[in-house]
């Protein structure tokens, strides 16, 4: 029995050691373990992130954090990519100033591992993390703060001023404030056990995961949903295939290409699709075979891909909330309307 135990051990070994390879041929990559491997990735990836420092993600923090970068006062960048629920809001649709739903029907993507994104927003417009973080707080469905007024507001706090001039020599900018959250965002990285297979452990993850993952690359998911994210690129979107395509208009960039969502914690970031309409993974993945890629794919097939997909949830980053600075007789006040 001990020699039939190994003989079983031994061959599933092989069969994770092959897999290994058939994946990173298909371009799936680890997450860097440290900044440095981080910058490297994003020079890649034709990515200018700028320099990281540990000063510029503390602050960063706070400023994620920081309500009264909203006009209300009471919206924050936690408010839809909040930590405690992967780095996304749990609902169908961003909701910002005044209760206002997204004009466009859009989910909110999660903040996790999304400094590794080829691309930001949907439609790919922003090329960084520090561009993609200006546009929240200037949209008047979301934060609806213009950016001098979010300069008044951080300005106006002594404290703020005194780390901001300590990290940067022009002080309190709006491109100064987009770059802090954006250095904070490059640290909510969710190492996996996937990530320890891809470096080279093949008992990190359980046979039926193997499983989901050889159906994952042989169904050709792995076309779109690839390196170091499994997606984040700019793809094309069969959106007339898609059931609920008329929730919301959004169609795409001018080309009709789609950002790739991250399939990083994907578990915890349901609802799913660009407006938020399906609810179930095992759904999504059926839905993405037939619209995508012209097959049907069965329960079966979806429960081990699902089984994979779940192996892709990390480790959660284990964020302190921030205590902020008072305001004072300089701030300006919050406005609800």
């Amino acid at each position: 029995m001990k020699k039939l135990v190994l003989s079983v051990a031994a061959v599933s070994c092989v069969f994770g050691a092959s897999l290994l390879k058939d994946a990173k041929d298909a371009g799936l990559v680890a997450l860097p373990q440290t900044q440095a491997e981080v910058s490297k990735m994003l020079k890649d990836l034709g990515v200018n992130a700028g320099a990281f420092s540990s000063a510029k993600a503390e602050l960063g923090k706070k400023l994620y954090f920081e309500p009264r970068l909203s006009k209300s006062g009471i919206i924050s960048c936690n408010t839809c990519h909040n930590v405690g629920l992967g780095g996304a809001d749990g609902i169908e649709v961003a909701v910002g100033h005044k209760w206002t739903a997204n004009p466009h029907m859009l989910n909110s993507p999660t903040s996790f591992n999304s400094v590794l994104n080829g691309v930001q927003f949907w439609d790919g417009r922003a090329a960084d993390l520090a561009a993609q973080a200006k546009g929240p707080i200037e949209s008047e469905a979301e934060m609806a703060t213009p950016a001098a007024l979010a300069v008044e507001k951080i300005g106006s706090l002594p404290e703020y001023v005194k780390e901001f001039k300590k990290i940067y020599k022009d002080g309190v900018t709006f491109d100064n404030i987009a770059d802090a959250i954006a250095n904070f965002e490059r640290t909510l990285l969710t190492q996996s056990r996937f990530d320890k297979f891809l470096r080279g452990n093949a008992k990190a993850l359980t046979n039926d995961e193997q499983k989901g993952l050889r159906l994952f690359i042989d169904k050709g998911c792995i076309a779109c949903h690839t390196g170091v994210n499994l997606g984040g690129s700019m793809q094309t979107f069969q959106i007339d295939k898609y059931e609920f395509k008329n929730v919301g208009d959004f169609k795409g960039n001018a080309d009709g290409l789609v950002k790739v969502p991250t399939l990083r914690n994907v578990e915890l970031t349901a609802p799913y699709f660009h407006n938020g309409k399906v609810w179930d993974l095992a759904t999504a993945v059926k839905m993405m075979g037939s619209i995508q890629l012209d097959i049907q794919i069965s329960d079966d097939e979806a429960n081990y891909i699902v089984k994979f997909l779940k192996s892709l949830t990390g480790t959660q980053p284990k964020v302190t909330h921030p205590i902020f600075p008072a305001a004072n007789e300089k701030t300006p006040k919050p406005v609800l309307n």
